[in-house]
C-alpha cells in the first residue's frame, strides 16, 4: 500500500511567511530533483505528524499530491524546533520511478534475545545502524534485517554477509576493493571487553543548540 501526502503550492517565502505558516498548523517544505525546478509547497501539521508516526515512510517512495498532480518522491531531510521536537521544514527529493536511486536505509537488528551467547551475558555490538543501497524505487525496502540469533562469541556479520534484498546493492561495495571496503556490521562479544572500550571512548564536546529563531527559519527561503 503506497503511503500518501497532500500539499499545496506555497507563494509566500521567507521567514515572516514560514512563521505564520506554522501558527496556522501549517508546514513550509520544498521538492526538488529529477531535473526539474524546485516547487515550494505547504504541508498540514497534523498530516506529517500522522505520516512519520509509520518508520516505514521515512524510507519509502510517497505518493505526494500537489492540488490534483501527484509526484513519486521520497524524504530527504527533516528539521525539526529543537525545544518542542515539531516538524517545522521537509525536502521531498523527486524520483524517476524507471532510474535508480541512492539513499539511507536502517538496519534492524533481530535474534538478540534468541541468542545463546546473550543470554550467557555476552553483548550484541551494533557498529553500523543504516546502509546507503543503490536500487530501482520499486525494489527499495523499508529496513534490512540483521540475524544474529546464530551468532557465537566472538563472531561477526559484516557488509558482505548482510541479506540483501533482490536488486538493492550496497554502495560501500562497489568501490573496486571490496575487502577494503567490507566493514563489521556486527559482533558478539564479552561484556568486559564492550566496559573497556566504553572507558577509553573520548568524551564528546558539548554543542550549543541554536535558538526558537534559528529553528523557524525556512530552508532557502532567507
Amino acid at each position: 500500500m503506497s503511503l500518501t501526502i497532500n500539499a499545496t503550492v506555497r507563494e509566500d517565502q521567507g521567514k515572516g511567511a514560514s512563521r505564520r505558516l506554522r501558527h496556522a498548523e501549517k508546514i513550509p517544505a520544498i521538492i526538488y530533483g529529477a531535473g526539474k525546478a524546485p516547487t515550494n509547497i505547504t504541508l498540514g501539521l497534523h498530516e506529517v505528524t500522522h505520516l512519520l508516526e509509520d518508520e516505514t515512510s521515512y524510507t519509502s517512495v510517497l505518493d505526494l499530491m500537489v492540488g490534483k498532480k501527484k509526484e513519486a518522491v521520497i524524504i530527504k531531510d527533516l528539521q525539526r524546533h529543537p525545544a518542542k521536537n515539531i516538524v517545522t521544514h521537509v525536502d521531498f527529493l523527486r524520483i524517476n520511478l524507471k532510474q535508480a536511486l541512492v539513499t539511507n536505509i536502517p538496519l534492524h537488528f533481530i535474534g538478540g534475545d534468541e541468542n545463546e551467547s546473550v543470554r550467557l551475558g555476552a553483548i550484541v555490538n551494533q557498529f553500523v545502524t543504516s546502509v546507503e543501497v543503490s536500487c530501482l524505487p520499486a525494489d527499495l525496502p523499508t529496513s534490512i534485517d540483521v540475524d544474529v540469533t546464530n551468532l557465537e562469541m566472538g563472531d561477526h556479520i559484516s557488509l558482505t554477509g548482510l541479506d540483501l534484498p533482490k536488486g538493492v546493492t550496497l554502495t560501500a561495495l562497489t568501490h573496486g576493493d571490496i575487502e577494503a571496503h567490507d566493514q563489521s556490521v556486527v559482533a558478539i562479544q564479552e561484556a568486559k571487553i564492550m566496559a573497556e572500550v566504553e572507558d577509553d571512548a573520548p568524551v564528546a564536546p558539548e554543542t550549543e543548540v541554536a535558538g526558537d529563531d534559528a529553528a523557524e527559519e525556512d530552508k532557502g527561503d532567507e
